[in-house]
């Protein structure tokens, strides 16, 4: 399949890893890369000599295109946006603010610049800063989350600008690859379902519980202050959802969840920790290889495509 993203990015198949904070590290992004797709490293708030670390790792791993995801506002992202330059980075996708600062000298150092927004407003802005492209992401979507759906945001934003859209949120096959399609984007990314791949150095303990997820498992916490965050139900969930249903401050709220999706992702706690996954986690069933998911959505994907064509053409 080729769109404006794949011709962009330089890679085989429009489809990208989600930046994930603790989850996205070089061996998922390299494995992602390998496989024709676009694999990112997660930034969050790790500080710049660490990204600058994964970044090489990477590199070992893959003579592929990769990127990394910069979450602006962490306390280390001046630093950050300056290491993705020296270390020569293809891609930066950013969440969390507006990369207008670091963009002048992204773009003179080559790099695309891929903002995730959360609405037509957002992205109308980030066009007329000059990107190359946003990523679109619905309510859907695990962690941190806006209030439009995808099947609303993403026609929404393609009507609206004119740089290419990639659609994110509950996408995790070739099913919701071409809905995505459908409805103007020309790229997809994609976090849930590259947690639940084997290479994704991630706990066990996370991976089945995405593959265990039900359909009302999913659970969002922080609506109250403004910070919503998706992710699957627990005991977590649970008081964080009791506390702040009593009027807890934002403060005594958020040191319940310190260290808990570390907690999740490295030490397997999927009792106490935070699950982040998205509403598509109960479509997913089992563990593969990143080749295996880029592989089969793509196919999928070109299938049911040109089996509408052929039934509905004229």
């Amino acid at each position: 399949m080729n769109t404006r993203i794949t011709e962009l990015l330089g890679i085989e198949y429009p489809i990208i890893q989600g930046g994930m904070a603790w989850v996205a590290e070089a061996h998922l992004a390299a494995a992602v890369s390998n496989a024709g797709g676009l694999g990112l490293l997660g930034g969050a708030s790790a500080p710049a000599e660490v990204i600058r670390d994964m970044i090489r790792q990477t590199r070992e791993m893959t003579d592929k295109p990769f990127g990394v995801n910069v979450m602006l506002m962490s306390p280390y992202a001046k630093e950050v946006a300056q290491v993705v330059v020296e270390e020569k980075v293809q891609v930066v996708t950013t969440g969390a603010g507006n990369p207008g600062a670091y963009l002048s000298m992204w773009q003179d150092a080559g790099i695309k610049v891929i903002p995730v927004v959360a609405s037509v407003a957002h992205a109308r802005l980030m066009e007329r800063a000059g990107v190359d492209a946003v990523v679109a992401e619905g309510t859907e979507s695990g962690g941190h989350i806006g209030e439009a759906t995808t099947m609303t945001l993403i026609p929404a934003v393609a009507d609206a600008v004119n740089i290419p859209v990639i659609a994110a949120g509950g996408i995790a096959d070739g099913r919701g690859m071409a809905a995505a399609f459908m409805l103007g984007a020309e790229g997809v990314q994609v976090g849930t379902r590259f947690v639940a791949t084997k290479e994704a150095v991630v706990h066990q303990n996370y991976k089945d519980r995405i593959v265990k997820a039900k359909d009302i498992d999913s659970a969002v916490t922080g609506r109250s202050h403004g910070h919503p965050v998706r992710c699957l139900r627990n005991q977590m969930t649970r008081e964080y959802n009791r506390l702040e249903a009593e009027g807890k401050s934002f403060e005594e709220l958020e040191y319940l969840t310190l260290g808990s999706l570390r907690k999740a992702v490295q030490e397997g706690d999927i009792t106490n920790g935070t699950v982040m996954a998205g509403q598509i986690a109960s479509v997913i069933h089992d563990i593969k290889s990143c080749r295996e998911v880029v592989e089969e959505m793509e196919a999928e994907c070109v299938k049911l495509m040109r089996d509408m064509a052929e039934r509905y053409g004229r």
